[in-house]
């Protein structure tokens, strides 16, 4: 530009400011264009095969990122958004039933919410029309697939992945089978360039887990305070997710935790994940959260907070081990602690808020 006597191109500009959830840390302003959000809404659009005569569910406020990637994803595919101001279990459901909605996403919670509506209504569809749902947002448990599949027919459950620093750098594919469905959040979206890398910054072979780094169109521009940027991204310009993740050997992701959400007792790391998914399994649990809470002799100590399908038929910590025992997790993963609640909190989008979890539990043990 200079050789020609013209200036360099300018940046974007920064269009749109969003949060990231505070799940475990500080909430962080993230710097977005038009341009970074309207590569995640086409990424989603085409993974999904959006069509002029979807009917899709908005259930997201677009106050937050991802019911502002949706938003787009309807604009680039002119399909017909059925758009809620909040999501109410009961209300939402009869307006997406009666509208006909064909994708109905948004995230594991509210696809958990529509399972149990179904499930409530066995002798009706209550949505005959749906052609898939759409998981992202949080974790989800391996069985929902099945479980969506089986209640709804169509073709059950295709997840993404992305953060509010960069949204949907991965998506499933409408033909991908049951098992990709099932345990991955599928393929890097166009242009995007995903590893994973060892705790000294190596890039790591695929089928072995490590923290997942990401080059995206998607990426944001950077936090509104500055002097996050620089511990955001490593040397190779790589955005550090804080998420562990194995890439299988055909390119799929699978989340397997977060690195702040690893609990390390007697020095040896647990996921938590992993323990959330087999105890998702049980058939007395409606919803866990594994937690790592201090102690004072191995340094943390595995807590599971559970509610249940029933309260009236109670779940004892004893037959919780020996539930885990029975599917051969190892015995130093098994939970040492088991809290029963009403309700987990979350978030807007389904995410856990289990720094709300730690700061309740952590306390009683400190006032026992």
């Amino acid at each position: 530009c200079r050789r020609l006597g013209r200036s360099a191109p300018r940046p974007a500009p920064t269009r749109w400011l969003y949060y990231t959830s505070g799940t475990t840390s500080e909430p962080k302003g993230v710097r977005h264009t038009d341009a970074s959000l309207m590569a995640a809404g086409r990424a989603m659009a085409g993974r999904m095969e959006l069509r002029a005569d979807d009917r899709e569910a908005l259930v997201f406020p677009v106050t937050h990122i991802g019911g502002l990637v949706w938003l787009t994803a309807g604009l680039t595919s002119g399909c017909r958004h059925l758009v809620v101001p909040a999501f109410d279990p009961e209300a939402s459901i009869d307006f997406l039933s009666r509208e006909g909605v064909t994708v109905a996403g948004g995230g594991t919670i509210f696809c958990t919410h529509y399972l149990a509506r179904q499930q409530r209504e066995p002798d009706r569809r209550i949505f005959p029309s749906v052609r898939l749902f759409v998981s992202g947002g949080a974790g989800k448990p391996p069985v929902l697939h099945d479980e969506l599949k089986a209640a709804f027919g169509g073709g059950g459950l295709l997840s993404s992945y992305g953060s509010t620093e960069a949204p949907i750098v991965t998506h499933g594919l409408v033909d991908d089978v049951d098992d990709k469905r099932r345990t991955t959040e599928g393929l890097p979206c166009p242009g995007v360039s995903m590893v994973t890398k060892g705790p000294a910054g190596e890039h790591l072979p695929r089928g072995q887990e490590g923290e997942l780094c990401i080059k995206a169109p998607q990426m944001f521009q950077g936090y509104l305070d500055p002097t996050l940027d620089a511990a955001a991204f490593d040397d190779e310009g790589f955005f550090r997710t804080g998420d562990l993740a194995v890439i299988d050997g055909d390119g799929y992701v699978a989340i397997t935790g977060r690195l702040k959400e690893i609990v390390i007792r007697k020095g040896e790391n647990i996921s938590t994940k992993e323990i959330e998914d087999l105890l998702h399994r049980h058939p007395r649990v409606a919803d866990v959260a594994v937690i790592g809470l201090p102690d004072r002799e191995a340094g943390e100590r595995c807590c599971a907070v559970v509610t249940l399908v029933d309260p009236d038929r109670p779940l004892e910590l004893a037959e919780m081990v020996e539930y885990l025992k029975a599917l051969d997790l190892m015995v130093q993963k098994i939970p040492e602690q088991l809290e029963v609640v009403d309700e987990l909190p979350r978030n807007i989008t389904g995410k856990v808020l289990k720094q709300r979890l730690r700061e309740r539990f952590a306390a009683a043990a400190a006032v026992e």
